[in-house]
């Protein structure tokens, strides 16, 4: 995994490999690998270079064919490179194949991912998360990926008659792993125990693709402190605060961030984390208008919001970064009419397709924040109305 924690002087130098296969067409694959190098980004490693390949499926040895393989070893050996990134998940086997060819670290989307997770864990609940994550992550590639595992226990007596080390090995991670599912276990306990606590508190959670501007709204709306940067899993442990809008009190809370092929160690591993949106009254799904796949990350959100049955929840889409967005799509010489006209024609056709449940604001410039405002409280009293109509001082 790349060290998050090295010096600025150190970063990695990698190159990104992507393959065309199946439904992953080449303009798709380049976002994915637009995407990826974010990623890496954020990890704090130097993207030099992009390879893709066009392949009926993925080479069950190196991935990628032979021919690549070895076009890609010429470029890492000419420009110094030590590191591979493979935007779909490798085998054990593979990893360890593709590293012997080209002599660097090889690792693929979720480690990469996982490497993030663990750069930006503060919280024990999240340190925890993801180590369980990362260690069921390994598990089924010890073999490939690992020559040695350090071990963390055993001593006289701990290797069974005729056990290889890579059986130990198996066994010390799987002992890791349920010392770590009893840990998250009881923390799940305390969090939901928390959860109870709250009362009858209308709750509301903000969902999202990572980067899209969540916590920045939070901010706003709760008037709170909470992280926000523009890199990829800014933050991973959920921040919930009481807000009160004219007398109305409920509870906002900012969750981590979705993205496309998240692992799903991680979705497991994040249970806890996840009840926040699954016990959520109301959801708003917060979308960064400006980012050219942004419907697609819409998709990504609504299909983990399914996984995880909380698609069924009333949703405010909150289309963010509308500053961008006119930015992007508006040419300096249009004339205002033109202008408001393409704006009237977007809004009408989110109105549609959510049935009267978007919003268009800029965060950044704090546009329209008012009407996000209003429109929360009126849902929230709605809310009220329908679970707790005896609580009349709410509405």
């Amino acid at each position: 995994m790349i060290d998050s924690k090295k010096n600025i002087k150190h970063e990695e130098k990698a190159i990104l490999v992507g393959l065309v296969y199946k439904e992953q067409t080449e303009p798709l694959v380049k976002e994915y690998l637009d995407e990826l190098a974010f990623l890496a980004d954020t990890a704090g490693a130097v993207t030099v270079r992009s390879f893709i390949q066009k392949l009926p499926h993925p080479d069950s040895k190196t991935f990628v064919g032979k021919g690549k393989l070895q076009e890609i070893k010429e470029f890492v050996r000419a420009k110094g490179i030590n590191l591979a990134i493979f935007d779909d998940e490798l085998t054990g086997s593979q990893i360890g194949n593709i590293s012997d060819e080209l002599g660097i670290k090889v690792i693929d989307r979720s480690d990469l991912i996982l490497d993030i997770f663990a750069a930006r864990a503060k919280t024990a609940q999240a340190k925890v998360q993801v180590e369980l994550a990362q260690y069921q992550y390994i598990l089924p590639r010890l073999r490939g990926m690992w020559k040695h595992l350090e071990r963390q226990g055993g001593g006289i007596g701990s290797r069974g008659p005729g056990e290889t080390e890579i059986e130990t090995d198996r066994r010390i991670v799987k002992d890791k792993i349920s010392l770590l599912r009893k840990r998250l276990g009881e923390i799940d306990k305390q969090s939901a125990t928390q959860r109870q606590e709250r009362g009858t508190y209308i709750r509301v959670a903000l969902v999202g693709y990572t980067n899209v501007g969540k916590s920045t709204i939070m901010n706003i709306l709760s008037k709170a402190e909470v992280f926000a940067e523009n890199k990829l899993f800014a933050t991973l442990d959920t921040t919930t605060r009481k807000v009160v809008y004219e007398q109305t009190p409920f509870l906002l809370s900012d969750t981590v961030g979705f993205i496309r092929k998240l692992p799903h160690h991680l979705v497991e591993s994040f249970k806890s984390t996840l009840d926040e949106v699954r016990e959520a009254d109301c959801l708003l799904h917060v979308v960064d208008i400006s980012h050219n796949g942004y419907e697609d990350q819409m998709a990504v959100v609504n299909k983990t919001l399914q996984d995880i049955k909380a698609f069924d929840k009333p949703i405010l889409v909150v289309f963010n970064k509308m500053d961008l967005y006119e930015k992007n799509v508006f040419d300096p010489w249009l004339a205002d009419e033109v202008k408001q006209d393409m704006l009237n024609q977007l809004n009408e056709r989110w109105q549609d397709i959510t049935g009267n449940s978007a919003i268009f604001v800029s965060a950044l410039e704090r546009k329209n924040i008012d009407g996000l405002r209003q429109v929360i409280l009126g849902r929230v009293k709605k809310l009220y109305e329908e679970r707790y109509p005896y609580l009349t001082q709410f509405y």
